[in-house]
């Protein structure tokens, strides 16, 4: 340990009375640390000290570096307590500061990430900006020490400077914070679905899957999109192109192959080498996809990736009440990657020398190692080809290694584990139960429909508020006033639901909630959503978010939603705002789809229109509804009801009169399969439901 870092007992500074995770892990810095609140903004304006900012989220391996060599670093701790007010803010609890100071960043430098730093005035305008600074000047970043003094003495002593850089940056801020520019004249046409599907195939990496080079994300918005491209086109390259990349991501070492799950991004090109945190959000959009690639091939592969996604979660992101937790760090006893990678040696010594040679050569183990002398799993050699090599059977083979797979989990779990950050974010939550619901769907394993009914439990009684409003955060306590992201991940997430488990109450919920982000979110001047409700606390400005990265935009998903809500209701106010916000996003989407993948598939369904399925079933076991949930249907809007809920449902108009027809046995379960307004008769059997939907 560095002299200057004292060895003795610590005290906690002020974080120690928050209940962020991340926050948490800086409650023994020697930096007066602040939360985000009125007595640190007004302390800044008090004594006209600048604010020193600093972003990030618990599982983030540079905000952990940064931690080490500054923040507990006795020195620059003394130069940021004499000069500046320091304020420490997690990013998942408060997307909405991350957002703006996201913005400068990129527009300052060109890029951001976390950890992000921050100095501002104490009006909360950014002065200086970017993500993580080294304790001492190397490769060309300056020292921090150094930086924090440069931009002290420029506040005091060049104040006309700061203030003008200051209000350069709130002006392109307050430009930027739409994302993107109206075009109400913009009419949407049809051929905009195979457009953005062959110019998002341009960025294409053809040879390893995904997009771009190095770092890799999943991204999986857009591979969503391109499915739905393939449904509605026919064009088997888009769906090729999901499966290739699937099969890449998953043979690749982002992909845990001993715990299941993915980690947050691949830091190379072939997706070996991941940044090993595991994000919720991360793990629910791959199940989503993985369901649907099942769904549409029926290959056993993409079940047991799509399992063991579902398995690592039930066993390790889940609390007892049934909610999801936020994430894993990468890092465990100060080094990245080390509760997941093994040497050949230990390999040897635990597998059985049967299997050894076979699991080496499967995932590519070697003395040498991939990662820091050690190996990183990844599958190497084909199952078939090792059948040939070893001239055993591939059941035997496949059965050997999953089993020796299992061996090691148990053995991993004697190692020291990495954090888990137990924060509760509705909208990951959200995004989540419909990752249980896919599950579900294409497996009928009754475990994932009730791990998805659990968590709206959790939610329904613990972040729901005055009827129709939502909290974002629970750790312990619920707070914080939801963001767009929670509202439409989650009602998302109850339409899902729905939608297998037709109880009148999900229904009501997701329409409620939607009121209710229409009421607080929406902008009647350019017609979709802001970020923040209308009684949020106030920044410098406040933003929208239309792009699906990473994690799909509230915008976009809200679109989705309103169109899904509006076949069932016939309310016609969410029909017409999802098609303000296409008019509005569609032009931008069409020109940069790869931004817009969630936004795309939304566009997909309107141009395609929804087929109405119902399946009107007796208790228990649904053959029909069995076979809908199995299918790629990725226009449909279904629900699948107990004769005996049905009369709750009736006032809706998606349910009107399909239980009062005289020539239904009521001893059997039937369906209906509606389009344009016009619906079969009954159907009762699998091959009658297939003619109907085709």
């Amino acid at each position: 340990m560095d002299d200057n870092q004292n060895s003795g007992p610590k005290k906690p500074n002020r974080l120690i009375n928050e209940t962020s995770p991340y926050l948490l892990q800086h409650a023994y810095n020697p930096v007066d640390w602040y939360g985000w609140n009125q007595e640190a903004l007004e302390r800044s304006k008090k004594e006209d000290k600048p604010i020193f900012l600093s972003i990030g989220y618990s599982s983030c391996h540079w905000c952990h570096v940064m931690a080490h060599e500054s923040f507990e670093d006795n020195d620059i701790a003394k130069i940021m307590n004499e000069n500046y007010i320091n304020i420490k803010v997690d990013r998942e609890e408060r997307p909405d500061i991350d957002d703006i100071y996201q913005r400068t960043c990129q527009m300052y430098t060109g890029t951001g990430g976390w950890p992000l730093s921050a100095f501002l005035t104490p009006d909360q305008k950014p002065f200086y900006i970017g993500t993580y600074f080294p304790s001492e000047s190397r490769h060309g970043l300056p020292g921090f020490g150094t930086m924090l003094l440069r931009l002290s003495d420029g506040y005091r002593n060049r104040r006309n400077e700061v203030i003008t850089s200051s209000q350069e940056f709130v002006t392109a801020l307050e430009n930027s914070s739409t994302d993107i520019v109206s075009d109400n004249d913009s009419k949407l046409e049809n051929t905009i679905i195979n457009e953005a599907a062959v110019t998002l195939l341009q960025l294409a990496d053809n040879m390893y899957g995904g997009f771009g080079s190095a770092p890799k994300f999943p991204n999986a918005s857009n591979l969503l999109f391109l499915l739905r491209s393939y449904d509605y086109s026919g064009i088997t390259k888009y769906r090729d192109f999901v499966h290739f990349t699937a099969d890449k991501m998953d043979s690749g070492g982002i992909h845990d192959h001993v715990g299941g799950g993915f980690a947050r991004y691949s830091t190379d090109q072939r997706w070996l080498v991941p940044h090993f945190e595991k994000m919720l959000y991360d793990n629910a959009l791959l199940s989503i996809l993985y369901s649907e690639i099942y769904s549409i091939t029926l290959s056993r592969n993409y079940l047991n990736v799509l399992q063991k996604i579902l398995r690592f979660v039930q066993r390790e992101m889940m609390s007892h009440e049934g909610a999801f937790y936020s994430s894993q760090d990468a890092d465990s006893e100060g080094e990245e990657g080390k509760y997941y990678v093994w040497s050949y040696k230990e390999l040897k010594e635990i597998l059985s020398p049967e299997i050894f040679e076979i699991f080496a050569d499967r995932f590519g183990v070697t003395q040498g190692g991939n990662f820091e002398g050690k190996n990183i799993l990844h599958k190497y050699t084909s199952i078939q080809r090792l059948s040939e090599r070893y001239s055993k059977a591939q059941e035997w083979i496949e059965e050997k290694i999953e089993s020796s797979l299992e061996e090691l989990y148990q053995i991993r779990l004697k190692r020291i584990k990495p954090g888990t950050d137990k924060k509760i974010l509705t909208s990951w939550n959200g995004l989540m139960i419909s990752g249980f619901i896919s599950g579900y769907k294409v497996t009928g394993n009754s475990s994932y429909l009730e791990c998805a009914q659990k968590a709206v439990s959790f939610i329904e009684n613990n972040l729901s508020k005055n009827g129709n409003r939502l909290n974002r955060v629970f750790n312990n306590v619920s707070k914080i006033s939801g963001y767009l992201d929670d509202y439409a991940f989650y009602t998302e997430a109850l339409i899902n639901l729905f939608s297998v488990d037709s109880k009148s109450y999900y229904l009501q919920r997701a329409i409620e909630y939607t009121t209710s982000m229409i009421d607080h979110f929406w902008d009647s001047e350019t017609n979709d959503f802001f970020f923040t409700p209308d009684d949020n606390e106030k920044l410098i400005v406040r933003t929208k978010n239309h792009y699906d990265l990473a994690i799909p935009s509230g915008n976009s998903v809200a679109v989705s939603n309103l169109i899904k809500l509006y076949y069932y209701t016939q309310n016609q106010d969410f029909l017409s705002k999802a098609d303000h916000m296409i008019q509005r996003m569609s032009k931008a989407a069409a020109g940069n789809p790869f931004g817009f993948g969630q936004l795309l598939s939304a566009i997909y369904l309107r141009i395609k229109t929804p087929i109405e399925i119902s399946v009107i079933k007796q208790d228990g076991h649904s053959e029909l509804g069995n076979h809908i949930n199995r299918r790629f249907l990725p226009n449909a809007i279904t629900a699948i009801v107990n004769q005996a809920a049905l009369s709750e449902l009736e006032k809706y108009p998606y349910f009107k009169g399909k239980l009062t027809d005289k020539n239904n046995d009521s001893s059997k379960e039937f369906a209906f399969v509606c389009k344009d307004f016009t619906c079969s008769l009954p159907i009762t059997t699998i091959s009658e439901l297939e003619k109907n939907i085709s």
